[in-house]
């Protein structure tokens, strides 16, 4: 900054700046306020069908999240024009006093552009002598000055080095960065270049206390949108598979691997969670850094140009994170172009480590030599790139590969088109590959039934929907009757594969409602309005559903799943249809009774299902053990409430009460969450019980337990909702005799429409 700049500079149109941003920042957490509690909470407690669930609902969500950025961003600005126009006021106050004192003492500053210089107020041509009379005088006062110049330099180019950051984060809406100062966001873009620096040297460079400074920055910055912009772009695609592939390699980076290969698990994890976050970046560098990944899938990065190519490398950084869900579905399709390359269109099987080849994932799990591991597990925390992906082509039935099927009945096959869904759940050769305990290795088809959660349920895999997750969209539905139709046509595809049931049994429970209207073999679909689905609805059949509930029974985890679901879906249907202010329109029958007698049916049979899996488990083959079912069931004590989630497929405003009085929010006291706690209780006091009688005594069990949960349900529904007229019409006993005859149905139905599932013993 130029002496003369700062000596006149007039801040009254930086002050009116900073009080305009101070304004927009109070009108923004207005909006803000209101957004968040009108407009997503009126969208939250509505209920929704058809298009509008699906959108409409998800569109208000994401506005509403806008304004939240929005305030975050502006903030962020105010604070960085205020601190920088603090400082230059201080600054220009410094350079006044400094130019007065030296006045004093007869010395004279003279700006020019470029520059100043310091020289004794006399005539010029005396002002030689004088000078060097004054040199000690003018030296310190030249010096002076020049610290204060560069402070304001520093100021000023800060401020507009993280400005400039801030607006090309995001090209369309805003980027929720919210920094308290400007000094802290310029220091983190000085430790992003910092420290990808220390990440472009040659592995063999890197000193253990540089892995330090890494591991530790990547650490301290996460989540921290302007850094890791900056680290990723200054690094760049390239450079990003270079570090990582280097640091691996235990020829290149032998020094660090010696003194911190125990910690390499920790900065895989840093790093992956840095990149994704600087992937939802729209700067200049980060489109090229995300370009540049996707062309680089498929080429060589090791040493002399060898294997690993780039995809086997960046897939193991993608494990963490929410990823830019356009950068996923670019590098996905790169990833089947080469998969088909590799594979001969899915001919045999492809990336098979070597015991030579060198680990890239750190975790333990597995070597990280197959790509489609890590790609799957950040497609587990993308919903929405999950549904692209899986609903995507593998290959056409016009190219060249081996899949085939009877094509028009004739007996004659065909070739037949492959989604990736296809390829992946049903025909892949998975590469062996072991953990770090020397076992075989189950991450790859883990993360691939993680991913499917994700794809089929809207929300990332290991969470629980809530009120804010949108209804089941057409491209989450598809998958999902993809996938039921797949297990029923061979459950050994999940069976085989048990690590998959957890996952599996989670989506299954979130598709209650469609699994419910499956199971009354209704062709006039008059029961649509006894299980109501907000959204899409998957278009599923009895034999298929009966299947899938057999094969998820059959482990612990997944039967947990669906059990404890279909406990808190029955409690939350049987408040609904007892609402008295249901529409006529909505009500299934204008006989309440009949209405809680069949969706009490739809529970028994569900549960029903689901326990004659748990008895192949337990008496079959697998020799599952007994307790390990209650245990399961116990543990999702700690994971779920009585709270409404999206699979009941109604507004959270019809759901009430037990102790009388309509409540929107899924509180403690909710008819759901009395039952679950009593599900929960029985679990655990049966697990400690150990039961021995693995078939009768387990069945009967079931069978008393579940119509139990229904007759308190019913009634404690019955009374949330003042219907003295149904408890007085017995509507609890009804409701247990009726979920007593559909779990009996269960195990008629499964012998008829899913023989080949059961074991005879």
């Amino acid at each position: 900054m130029d002496l003369d700049a700062l000596r006149n500079a007039d801040f009254g149109s930086l002050d009116d700046a900073v009080a305009d941003w101070s304004t927009m920042v109070g009108d923004l957490e207005t909006l803000m306020d209101a957004a968040e509690k009108g407009l997503r909470g009126a969208a939250n407690q509505a209920r929704w069908a058809g298009v509008n669930a699906t959108v409409s609902k998800e569109f208000i969500g994401k506005t509403a999240g806008e304004f939240t950025d929005a305030h975050s961003q502006a903030s962020s600005i105010h604070r960085i024009l205020q601190d920088t126009r603090d400082e230059l006021k201080v600054c220009k106050g410094q350079l006044m006093g400094a130019i007065e004192r030296g006045r004093q003492k007869n010395l004279t500053v003279i700006g020019y552009e470029g520059g100043f210089t310091v020289t004794t107020n006399v005539p010029p041509e005396g002002r030689a002598a004088q000078d060097q009379d004054n040199k000690g005088d003018i030296i310190a006062l030249r010096d002076e000055i020049q610290a204060i110049l560069d402070k304001a330099t520093e100021s000023d180019t800060t401020a507009g080095t993280v400005l400039m950051a801030l607006a090309d984060q995001s090209k369309l809406g805003f980027s929720d960065v919210d920094y308290s100062d400007r000094d802290s966001a310029a220091e983190a873009l000085r430790d992003a270049e910092e420290l990808a620096d220390l990440a472009k040297q040659r592995p063999e460079d890197l000193s253990p206390s540089e892995f330090d400074r890494i591991d530790k920055g990547l650490r301290d910055h996460a989540g921290d949108e302007l850094f890791a912009q900056r680290f990723a772009g200054r690094l760049g695609a390239q450079g990003t598979l270079d570090f990582w592939t280097g640091l691996n390699d235990p020829h290149s980076a032998w020094k660090v691997g010696q003194a911190r290969g125990d910690r390499f698990d920790d900065l895989q994890k840093s790093l992956s969670l840095t990149l994704a976050t600087a992937s939802q970046s729209d700067s200049a560098d980060m489109t090229t850094w995300k370009s540049s990944m996707v062309d680089l899938v498929d080429k060589p990065v090791g040493r002399s140009g060898g294997l690993p190519v780039g995809g086997q490398v960046m897939s193991n950084l993608m494990r963490w994170g929410d990823y830019d869900d356009r950068f996923l579905l670019d590098y996905g399709d790169k990833l089947i172009e080469t998969e088909k390359k590799f594979t001969g269109n899915g001919r045999h099987v492809a990336w098979q480590r070597t015991g030579a080849d060198p680990l890239l994932n750190r975790t333990g799990t597995d070597s990280g030599w197959d790509p489609m591991t890590g790609y799957l597990k950040a497609l587990s925390n993308s919903p929405d790139a999950a549904t692209d992906f899986f609903n995507g082509t593998f290959v056409t039935k016009d190219e060249d590969h081996d899949f085939t099927h009877d094509t028009d009945g004739d007996g004659k096959q065909g070739r037949r088109t492959l989604s990736n869904f296809d390829y992946l759940f049903e025909e892949r050769d998975w590469p062996q590959d072991r953990d770090d305990k020397g076992e075989e290795s189950i991450a790859g088809r883990n993360n691939l039934a993680a991913a499917l959660e994700a794809a089929t349920t809207g929300h990332p895999a290991g969470e629980l929907p809530t009120v804010d997750t949108p209804a089941h969209n057409a491209g989450q539905t598809k998958l999902f009757e993809n996938l039921v139709a797949s297990i029923s046509e061979d459950n050994k595809r999940l069976t085989d594969n048990g690590c998959m049931s957890d996952s599996i049994g989670q989506m299954t429970s979130e598709y209650l409602p469609d699994i419910n209207r499956a199971m009354t073999d209704d062709a006039d679909e008059d029961t649509n309005k006894l299980f109501p689905v907000a959204g899409a609805a998957a278009s599923l059949n009895h034999r298929d559903v009966t299947a899938l509930l057999v094969s998820v029974g059959q482990s612990p985890e997944g039967y947990a799943a669906v059990e404890v679901g279909n406990k808190a879906y029955m409690g939350n249907l049987m408040d609904y249809h007892m609402n008295p202010d249901l529409a006529a329109g909505d009500r299934y029958s204008r006989d309440t009774t009949f209405a809680i007698e069949q969706l009490s049916h739809g529970s028994g049979e569900v549960s029903g299902t689901l326990a004659i899996g748990r008895q192949e488990a337990v008496a079959g083959p697998a020799k599952e053990s007994d307790s390990a079912y209650d245990n399961s069931v116990s543990q999702w004590k700690n994971a779920i409430s009585g709270g409404v989630g999206t699979g009941i497929g109604i507004g959270v405003t019809f759901i009430a009460s037990p102790v009388g009085g309509a409540v929107a929010g899924g509180v403690a006291s909710t008819v759901s969450s009395m039952i679950l706690e009593d599900l929960f209780q029985n679990a655990e006091a049966h697990a400690q019980e150990n039961a021995g009688s693995v078939m009768a005594e387990n069945w009967e069990d079931g069978l008393e337990k579940n119509s139990a949960y229904s007759e308190r349900a019913a009634e404690l529904a019955a009374r949330a909702h003042n219907r003295t007229d149904l408890l007085d019409g017995s509507i609890d006993e009804k409701a247990r005799v009726a979920t007593q005859k559909g779990f009996r149905d269960a195990g008629t139905n499964t012998e008829y429409m899913a023989p080949h599932l059961k074991t005879d013993i």
